[in-house]
């Protein structure tokens, strides 16, 4: 069963993970722009960061893995506390917003919630409305049921489509909260996150229609196997392959497919 992955951070990983990605059913990733472990210090970093992931990486994916390789570019929310930095980088986001591969607007949202964090969320929001763009939210790690809340009022305060947006991060806390939206819901296959049989029993209470299941493929203990893992023990727990089919690939690609750089054929 052919997977897509909307949310692997390959920057971090190895070629070798690029070819078990690809063995294991995963013919596409996303790559959304991420904390890179630590905070960058100058507005450069970042754009040096975007060329990396949108010309490197996705050559590197293609290289390594057959895999098709896609990014979402944004200013993260960690570091929009640092003002002045991120001002000079909202401001030359859009250049990267138009380039060939790029999908989306993402990863964006919260982190310890200070007004600089709201400013980028909001700015952010705003640009990828006015282009049409997907948009990947990162819930916090922290206060995540008040944060989610506050996300989802501001996503409703701003008027966004909201079909073009993926709630991420999603746990047992928050998954009402998103689900009072339109918008798409994630769950993150992540130690620390949600493990995949949490997830696979809340998709058992809640349905999967707009359901997205995804990997954290990042610096720290994570596996960018996540997602075909959990593919198999939802067939295993006596799952049909179409409903399993809908989650591990047909809903990221509808979701992606709003894009119209997304050009992965089905």
């Amino acid at each position: 069963m052919e997977i897509i992955d909307p949310h692997m951070h390959m920057v971090s990983r190895s070629a070798d993970d690029y070819a078990r990605a690809r063995r294991a059913g995963i013919e596409c990733c996303i790559e959304p722009a991420f904390w890179s472990g630590t905070d960058k210090q100058h507005a450069g970093s970042f754009f040096d960061y975007f060329e990396q992931i949108i010309d490197f990486e996705t050559a590197r994916a293609e290289r390594a893995g057959g895999m098709d390789h896609y990014v979402t570019i944004g200013l993260e929310p960690k570091e929009a506390n640092y003002r002045e930095m991120a001002e000079e980088v909202l401001d030359r986001l859009p250049e990267y917003l138009d380039r060939e591969n790029v999908v989306g607007l993402g990863e964006i949202g919260f982190d310890q919630g200070t007004d600089d964090e709201e400013w980028a969320f909001r700015t952010q929001l705003r640009m990828a409305e006015e282009r049409e763009l997907p948009v990947i939210i990162h819930t916090p790690h922290t206060d995540k049921l008040a944060g989610t809340e506050r996300i989802v009022d501001i996503i409703e305060d701003e008027g966004v489509a909201q079909e073009r947006i993926v709630i991420d991060h999603n746990t047992a806390e928050t998954i009402e909260t998103s689900l009072t939206t339109d918008c798409w819901v994630g769950f993150t296959l992540y130690p620390g996150k949600i493990e995949d049989e949490a997830a696979i029993d809340l998709l058992e209470e809640y349905g999967t229609d707009k359901m997205l299941f995804n990997s954290a493929a990042d610096w720290d203990p994570s596996d960018p196997l996540a997602v075909p893992k959990a593919r198999d023990k939802m067939l295993d727990r006596g799952w049909e392959r179409e409903d399993v089919k809908k989650v591990v690939f047909d809903n990221p690609y509808e979701f992606f497919d709003q894009s119209p750089n997304f050009t992965y054929e089905r």
